[in-house]
């Protein structure tokens, strides 16, 4: 039985630039995972998991589970990917034997809070895809093809960071420059070391979810028409992230903080939030920590000074129906480097 995991992530600096031929910094978090068992079978089957069962106690059960959940599951991910996974084969001339297998999941990731729930069972099912046919796939073509997976196989608009770093774990600065991406298919990706990261918080709703689609308005069309407000925030996103990675890397924890706080700011200024998620940077920012999306709206990430700020900061969430977590980026007991790819 071969079993695999992918994590949750959190967009730190340059979101939403990443769809936009921009620069982001994201961190993946340990805290909540996506799961997958991959075993021999006769048959190929994708088992349901409790997502996919259309079972419910009620009328407002089911309101609340789909309010919560979504529409889908994951096995239409699953299947989306086997198919994308056997074309890349296909393409690169691999030969997989002919082994049925039988592929089930699990997820303890919020859902449709951005904060990466659906590429996680993905990335995880293409780990377990790869060891079952002994196939090696170059990291930044694994993120390439979680991503194809969604946006060609099943129609659904997404950015590349989510993909990139779940794929490469720990903390990633990443370079989505528009002739690299049109030429090769991805950016270009660098490996930072989690230890250079100050305290951070990540902070999330356990009440009914929006969803990141309600999230998503015109901004995409803004910009293809060349909206010179749009495609300024775009650059400036870009340029956050750019002065991120040198403020890491400087250990410039002043900077870094003025950048966290200004990347929601232009968000907001860009964008129609909502009040529940106005609310959690209002809170977060009255007891003294940074505050920005971790991805699409309903998660926020920040730092904050110590452990009394902390203990505050839990706090002020609780009547929002927040919850606050200390996001595990790197595996306990594990020392990580730096690199580029």
């Amino acid at each position: 039985m071969i079993e695999t995991y992918a994590y949750a992530r959190a967009g730190l600096l340059g979101n939403p630039s990443d769809g936009y031929y921009g620069k982001t910094i994201a961190l993946i978090v340990r805290n909540f995972r996506a799961r997958v068992l991959l075993y021999p079978s006769a048959r190929l089957e994708i088992k349901p998991s409790k997502a996919d069962m259309p079972i419910f106690e009620s009328l407002r059960d089911l309101y609340e589970t789909t309010r919560w959940r979504g529409y889908y599951g994951g096995i239409r991910i699953i299947q989306a990917l086997i198919v994308r996974f056997l074309r890349y084969c296909e393409d690169k001339g691999i030969p997989l034997e002919n082994r049925n297998f039988t592929i089930e999941y699990e997820s303890t990731i919020p859902l449709r809070l951005g904060m990466g729930g659906s590429s996680a069972i993905i990335t995880a099912a293409l780990r377990a895809l790869c060891q079952y046919f002994q196939v090696e796939i170059p990291l930044p073509i694994q993120a390439k093809l979680i991503l194809e997976t969604e946006t060609e196989e099943l129609g659904v608009p997404a950015g590349p960071q989510d993909r990139v770093i779940q794929v490469y774990e720990g903390l990633v600065y990443m370079d989505f420059d528009r002739e690299l991406m049109k030429s090769r298919g991805y950016g270009r990706y660098e490996r930072l070391d989690p230890s250079l990261l100050p305290n951070l918080y990540l902070a999330y709703r356990t009440s009914l979810s929006e969803g990141t689609e309600v999230f998503h308005n015109n901004v995409r069309q803004r910009w293809l028409a060349g909206d010179p407000e749009v495609v300024e925030a775009m650059r400036t996103w870009a340029g956050y992230a750019e002065q991120g990675r040198r403020a890491l890397l400087e250990r410039d924890r002043e900077t870094l903080k003025r950048l966290i706080d200004a990347n929601f700011d232009l968000r907001a200024r860009i964008y129609e939030l909502s009040k529940g998620n106005l609310e959690m940077v209002a809170a977060a920012r009255s007891v003294g920590a940074t505050a920005n999306f971790a991805g699409s709206g309903g998660a926020i990430v920040g730092t904050y000074e110590d452990e009394a700020m902390y203990t505050r900061l839990v706090e002020v969430m609780k009547p929002l129906q927040v919850a606050v977590v200390k996001p595990e980026v790197v595996p306990r007991r594990l020392a990580s480097g730096g690199g580029a790819a």
